[in-house]
């Protein structure tokens, strides 16, 4: 049964893989204890959605799509809240850590849900119903409040994109001393750019094979040197730094050959941090990293607490993540917001709703 004054169906988008989209209908749901109900009012598309769900189903076991409404990024404001629940009321804006953990393990209580191993783990649009559609239940545990300086749109882009650059350039300790090699600037690489820039980096490197995608992230402001991703591309990185390379570097392309370039464009005794998914990388451990005295950081999405540390940041720092929105869509038009998305030219791809 649905809450009081709210419709009793919503419209709510499945991907059933080999590229579909399918829009059905579905009943609004009745937060239970601890939980709300949000009218979604953003919900953008990963990279993470493409590669594993849209094409193919990858994945196995408890990780795997589940056949649930999709979109892990969601933002919206609450309509009903169920028993239990302690802090947030109807009307709050929220944004939507994109992962329920069971809340009792260590990852969980340090807030880094996303690391939870328990059967009970269940991400918004992979093993639980996600944003896009017109009401996401959620945990009240899993909502970060959005500031009013903030749109809906700038939240749906903080939990999974800024917040996954945000943890990994703090754990590579970005400052004013350094410059900052980004390889890969699809919409996480673009985010690594801003928060790189806003954290004080005195040159911001984008590399990419896409042409398009360098023109948008150097229009936007998103990096100040673009490289094409080629033969040429290590020399280029070594011109615009003096020879040495830059102190820190971010792979968000999850290539093999971005990878590398990120690990081969790290100046000796830098750092380096590692947060694109999927693919491997090959290459002489001995005169890549050891020899060259580089750290290596792996680092997977960001906690809770660290969420929150960054939208009071993105407040501070008055930057919006929006500014790498490039194509709006509605609900309806989702087939053709993953398509956009699928081709790998766009910035971040979002869907709005009234």
């Amino acid at each position: 049964m649905a809450p009081a004054n709210l419709p009793e169906t919503m419209r709510g988008v499945l991907l059933p893989g080999g590229r579909r989209v399918d829009i059905k209908e579905f009943p609004v749901p009745t937060p239970g204890h601890g939980q709300v109900l949000l009218k979604m009012k953003a919900s953008s598309i990963c990279g993470s959605d493409i590669r594993a769900i849209y094409r193919e189903h990858l994945g196995h076991g408890p990780e795997a799509y589940q056949n649930v409404i999709s979109g892990h990024e969601p933002c919206g404001q609450i309509v009903a809240v169920g028993p239990g629940c302690k802090r947030f009321q109807v009307g709050d804006r929220v944004i939507l850590y994109h992962i329920s953990g069971c809340g009792v393990c260590h990852d969980c209580r340090e807030g880094y849900m996303i690391s939870c191993t328990s059967s009970l783990r269940a991400a918004y649009g992979w093993q639980r119903d996600g944003g896009h559609a017109d009401y996401c239940l959620a945990e009240e545990n899993t909502c970060v409040a959005l500031p009013e300086p903030l749109s809906y749109e700038d939240g749906a882009l903080i939990a999974c994109g800024f917040g996954t650059v945000y943890e990994a350039l703090n754990r590579v300790r970005v400052t004013g001393q350094d410059r900052v090699l980004v390889t890969g600037v699809g919409p996480v690489g673009m985010a690594a750019g801003l928060i790189a820039k806003a954290m004080g980096a005195s040159l911001v490197i984008g590399a990419d094979v896409s042409e398009t995608r360098l023109d948008f992230a150097l229009k936007t402001g998103c990096i100040d040197q673009a490289v094409k991703s080629d033969a040429g591309a290590l020399a280029a990185i070594h011109e615009l730094t003096q020879g040495f390379g830059c102190e820190v570097s971010i792979d968000c392309s999850g290539s093999p050959a971005g990878r590398l370039l990120a690990l081969q464009g790290t100046r000796r005794w830098g750092r380096c941090a590692m947060v694109g998914e999927g693919n491997n990388v090959d290459f002489d451990v001995s005169q890549t990293i050891i020899h060259n005295q580089i750290t290596v950081y792996g680092s997977w999405v960001t906690s809770l607490g660290h969420m929150e540390d960054l939208v009071e940041k993105l407040v501070e720092w008055k930057l919006r993540p929006d500014r790498i929105v490039s194509h709006r869509f509605s609900l309806d038009e989702a087939a053709e917001a993953y398509r956009v998305a699928d081709e790998g030219q766009s910035g971040k791809v979002v869907i709005v709703f009234d």
